[in-house]
């Protein structure tokens, strides 16, 4: 149970403190709206799925493992993904503008659930998620104490990319409810800022 609660909490704050998480899941979230907590329990699905896989691995393959290798190659696709969801959401917004969309309908940007679970299961793989993730379950003692910290941190993941979904739904909501100006000038500002974290993501 120690264990367990240990990984939720590291799942948790993995999550939010992780700027490339937050960017690459607010412009689908915004698209969702009322729906938006769908987006980040897929997200968070796939990434604990990512994280358990290379946890899984890790613990079976001991010292075999190639994990920083892993890791870096999985960064470098986070950026491009960045980039690509950034580009894919301004499309859509200056599209709808060019449609001439009116001021009491802003549309909906309708997110993908498979690209959602996708770019998380990139996640799951990349950056410092094995260092959260999937070192502290080796250092434990017992295997069934790993498998649970593993579990535990996947519950948090996907609870607190939830309610960052929600929270997010709700702003947009909000946004939309002024207009569509305001909801797509949020929206572009949230794809602005995914291609600037997936250039960052690249350049690093």
């Amino acid at each position: 149970m120690i264990s367990a609660l240990a990984g939720f909490a590291a799942g948790a704050i993995h999550v939010l403190a992780g700027p490339d998480h937050l960017a690459a899941v607010a412009p689908l979230a915004s698209g969702a709206r009322r729906r938006a907590w769908t987006t980040g329990l897929r997200w968070g699905l796939g990434h604990a799925g990512g994280v358990g896989l290379a946890g899984v691995l890790a613990l079976v393959l001991r010292g075999f493992l190639p994990l920083s290798r892993l890791s870096s190659v999985s960064e470098r696709l986070v950026g491009v993904v960045l980039i690509g969801i950034g580009l894919a959401g301004l499309h859509r917004a200056f599209r709808h503008r060019a449609r001439g969309g009116k001021e009491g309908g802003a549309p909906h940007v309708h997110a993908s659930g498979r690209a959602a679970f996708g770019v998380g299961v990139i996640h799951g793989v990349a950056g410092t998620s094995h260092l959260v993730g999937v070192l502290p379950a080796l250092a434990l003692p017992r295997a069934a104490d790993g498998i649970a910290y593993l579990a535990g941190f996947g519950g948090g993941t996907v609870a607190a990319m939830i309610l960052f979904s929600a929270i997010i739904g709700s702003v947009a909501r909000g946004f939309a409810e002024r207009g569509t100006r305001f909801y797509l000038g949020w929206l572009r500002g949230c794809c602005v800022v995914a291609i600037v974290t997936g250039g960052i993501w690249l350049a690093g």
